[in-house]
């Protein structure tokens, strides 16, 4: 291994003998909008700041593993934004390596592997052999060797055929589908016994016994996990992409969460965002360190009555959720919206529904196809609703990114 350089920024927490520096990000749903309103500014502020932390922390590799959009189809403003941040971020001559998440279209992203790998930003759209880029052997600046395997999101319908989908029981192709995730990581981890290198895996996954964020797709949650014993104990580290909330899995090997740098919707109130500061070297454990990211506002959810709400003071950097405790009527949410001019989202609280209560679907242009479809479900009055709404969620995914002939 070559010798380490010295990092005089982190004294304090920096390793003797440090080799590589890692900045781990995910699940960035750049073009998220929520209740109809875009939220591009704050992804504009947070991705700075991650650029911002990549500078200062003097980091060598920067991993964003998965969910780089918020849709398989996004906008020409998110695309530039992003492109614009991977740019930013492999200055320096920093490398820089990106995959697929469930929300990403990998064949978009593959369009753009070539012209970015030209400038030392790889990108992994489809899944690859170790030896057609799904395995790298990556130099730092100082010639510290890391390897690492790369294993983008893969659905269930990808990993198990249609006739075992159709022949065999959930119980059965669940765990089809966790056997073959672990001979695809054994493949692509092959030769990481070998010294003289840090050995890393980047997936976006979720891993049993994970906790989600509350902005995660159900249907590529609960059906689609597999235990921490499919990555080798030969893994320096783990970065993991998909589950929101920022965390590390008991396992074999080092495995983490980076969580997302900003609050995707209400349900993930109280996660924190940050980025993951990883320090490794080939003989010794990683250590992390995590690095708040600030930029997107807060999101929160507040009950009260509409003279409780003219009592208090809101923040300007937070989106609110009002749950307002009044019978409803005609212009009641833009009498919320006149007090509380950054509540996004207005409810009734249902204790105050009573017989009120329409049996129809709410109208409602910016609630998405799979909240409707929940919506008509739960109307219908479909014991099966859950298990319904997260196979159409799944269908919908693949409509969007065409895998569906």
């Amino acid at each position: 291994m070559a010798a380490s350089r010295p990092r005089s920024n982190h004294p304090s927490t920096a390793l003797v003998g440090v080799d590589v520096r890692i900045l781990h990000t995910a699940d960035w749903h750049v073009g998220k909008v929520l209740k109809g309103r875009s939220r591009l500014d704050e992804h504009d502020a947070v991705l700075a700041d991650i650029v911002r932390v990549a500078s200062d922390e003097d980091v060598d590799l920067v991993l964003v593993a998965g969910d780089i959009f918020d849709s398989s189809a996004p906008t020409p403003d998110a695309q530039r934004l992003v492109m614009r941040t991977l740019l930013d971020l492999q200055r320096d001559g920093r490398q820089v390596v990106l995959e697929a998440g469930n929300h990403d279209n990998p064949r978009q992203l593959d369009v753009f592997r070539p012209v970015l790998g030209e400038l030392g930003i790889t990108v992994v759209g489809m899944p690859l052999r170790p030896e057609d880029g799904g395995q790298l052997e990556l130099r730092t600046r100082s010639g510290e060797t890391a390897r690492l395997a790369i294993l983008p999101f893969i659905s269930q319908r990808t990993a198990i055929s249609a006739g075992e989908a159709i022949t065999r029981t959930a119980a059965e192709t669940n765990r089809d589908y966790a056997d073959n995730i672990k001979a695809m990581v054994g493949v692509l981890t092959g030769g990481f016994e070998k010294a003289g290198a840090v050995n890393l895996l980047m997936t976006h996954a979720t891993l049993v016994g994970g906790q989600t964020g509350g902005g995660e797709r159900d249907s590529h949650i609960f059906e689609y996990a597999v235990p921490a014993t499919t990555f080798p104990s030969l893994l320096h580290y783990g970065a993991l992409g998909h589950l929101h909330r920022r965390q590390s899995i008991p396992g074999p090997a080092p495995l983490h969460y980076s969580g997302a740098p900003l609050q995707i919707d209400f349900g993930e109130a109280e996660n924190t965002n940050v980025v993951v500061i990883v320090d490794v070297t080939e003989d010794s454990p990683a250590v992390t360190r995590d690095h708040e990211i600030r930029g997107g506002r807060r999101l929160r959810t507040v009950t009260a009555t509409l003279e409780e709400l003219a009592t208090q003071n809101f923040a300007d950097d937070e989106w609110l959720r009002v749950v307002v405790r009044e019978k409803p009527r005609a212009g009641l949410s833009d009498d919320v919206r006149e007090l509380v001019p950054g509540a996004l989202e207005v409810r009734v609280d249902p204790e105050f529904l009573g017989s009120t209560t329409s049996t129809a679907p709410r109208r409602n242009t910016n609630r998405s196809p799979i909240e409707l479809f929940g919506e008509y479900l739960e109307v219908e009055g479909r014991g099966d609703a859950d298990a319904l709404t997260r196979r159409f969620a799944a269908l919908l995914d693949e409509v969007q990114q065409g895998t569906v002939a």
